[in-house]
């Protein structure tokens, strides 16, 4: 696995800066750097070998972030606008005439490249890993409620890479032979003591052991076990009572010899709200022009189709428990909210969240094709334009909705609703309220720019999949 990826990273920036040197200066002759006897060939090989190195020197290749999450992506855009910047004070100090043109095509043309090549690569190795192939035969040690916990979480993103296949519970926890079914995999009940850990360990075929919250093990057993699973060559893993959290968002400080865990509290205002809002913006601006022709296309055909206004307008709750309202080119007959009370008593999910009325009868035949393709909702590209939206974020709900929410699901409104978010790219209208409130709740407490920007390009995968439209 770490061989291809090794492959790819050279092949990628191999074929920015040979591109770059030939949509600068042309495929017929190399060109000597001004002022220096270096021709471009030369360079280009020491910038290729200089930025492959820089990608393993940021982890971008470390096999515990490969499959999973933003971070591997993150440190591939690091490493790379590091590298570049380190290039530019190089050349700066040693008064070398490198080309700006070069330059400003190698680094686009070879980011796109990697982030293009990893996710291709990610999807291959995901592929693999819901196959069961190339996982991590994880031993559970704990409690036994957080060893459930760490179970079912982890048996529920395979794409990390992980498969407990084991439970060691310490015999200070009283367990049940019957409550192995709860867990899915084998319970070991045992002394909290290194060699029975161990023993466990070799009776399960594990090759790494995660120790959750509430392990009732004894530090100085603790540090004797990282001893002998070093010596074995088995992965240890720490896992804290700690869900939904982002990497960035965690930090570790050693004090006196204990690795305190610090949280960061997630704010989207100041710098970062203004970074979110620009894009929005600049992002919305450009969708706008670019699909101008679809726009007028749509509004056309709805209004060629059946009678009624182009544009439908629905009160929604946005930041802060304000309602404002959300524009969508028509899709039902006009009587559509009026039939709606009596469609969701017939069906019983009329004090449900997250309701979607089965069969609706009130879909207009133009407006089953734009729900299909979600093309109803480009006008709230127009909400996006004026600040009561955003391209992404908590799904935008209604009162009625929103009556339901419990306190915690109540932190879905500190940030702007969005007209995509992770409850779209993660199974849109196929989900739970659970799960789409767990989504949109992970999106505020760690939202990225980059992450706006994953988000956005699955939606487009999404929606041409028509993967859970409503």
């Amino acid at each position: 696995m770490l061989t291809t990826v090794f492959v790819i990273d050279l092949v990628c920036v191999c074929w920015a800066v040979v591109g770059a040197q030939i949509l600068r200066f042309g495929a017929e002759e190399d060109t000597a750097v001004q002022g220096t006897g270096a021709s471009y060939f030369a360079v280009s090989v020491l910038i290729a070998v200089g930025w492959w190195l820089s990608l393993g020197a940021a982890g971008s290749r470390n096999q515990r972030i490969l499959g999973h999450g933003l971070e591997e992506y993150r440190r591939v855009a690091r490493a790379t606008f590091w590298f570049f910047g380190a290039v530019a004070i190089f050349s700066y100090v040693f008064r070398l005439e490198l080309a700006r043109g070069y330059v400003a095509i190698a680094l686009p043309l070879g980011l796109v490249g990697l982030l293009f090549a990893r996710w291709s690569f990610r999807a291959r190795l995901v592929a693999r890993r819901n196959e069961g192939l190339g996982l991590q035969r994880v031993l559970l040690v704990g409690a036994p409620v957080t060893v459930r916990h760490l179970a079912r979480q982890l048996g529920s993103a395979r794409a990390a890479g992980y498969m407990p296949v084991a439970a060691y519970v310490p015999d200070v926890y009283s367990i049940a032979q019957e409550d192995e079914a709860q867990y899915g995999i084998r319970l070991i009940s045992g002394p909290a003591v290194t060699s029975s850990i161990v023993n466990a360990l070799a009776a399960s075929e594990a090759n790494a052991v995660a120790i959750s919250n509430g392990a009732a093990i004894p530090p100085r057993t603790l540090q004797e076990l990282g001893w002998q699973l070093s010596a074995r060559n088995v992965a240890m893993i720490v896992a804290p009572a700690l869900t939904d959290v982002a990497g960035p968002r965690i930090h570790t400080q050693p004090i006196a010899g204990l690795p305190l865990i610090h949280v960061t509290t997630p704010k989207l205002d100041g710098f970062r709200g203004a970074l979110k809002r620009g894009f929005d913006i600049v992002g919305s601006g450009l969708i706008v022009l670019v699909l101008s022709p679809v726009l007028l296309g749509v509004a056309l055909a709805v209004r060629l189709s059946s009678p009624g206004p182009v544009l439908y307008s629905q009160a929604r709750i946005g930041q802060g428990g304000e309602p404002f309202k959300m524009y969508k080119f028509r899709s039902m007959v006009t009587n559509a909210d009026a039939m709606l009370g009596d469609l969701l008593r017939a069906q019983g999910s009329d004090r449900k969240p997250l309701f979607k009325v089965e069969n609706d009868p009130r879909i207009t035949k133009v407006g089953g094709i734009l729900r299909r393709y979600s093309l109803d909702e480009l006008p709230q590209l127009f909400n996006v334009l004026l600040g009561s939206m955003s391209l992404v974020g908590p799904r935008p709900q209604r009162e009625a909705e929103v009556a339901l929410y419990d306190d915690y699901a109540h932190r879905r409104l500190i940030v702007k609703p969005g007209m995509s978010g992770l409850w779209q790219v993660s199974g849109r209208s196929n989900l739970t309220w659970e799960q789409a409130i767990r989504f949109d709740l992970y999106y505020v407490d760690n939202w990225s720019l980059l992450g706006d920007l994953i988000i956005l390009a699955k939606t487009f995968k999404a929606v041409v999949a028509k993967d859970g439209a409503v």
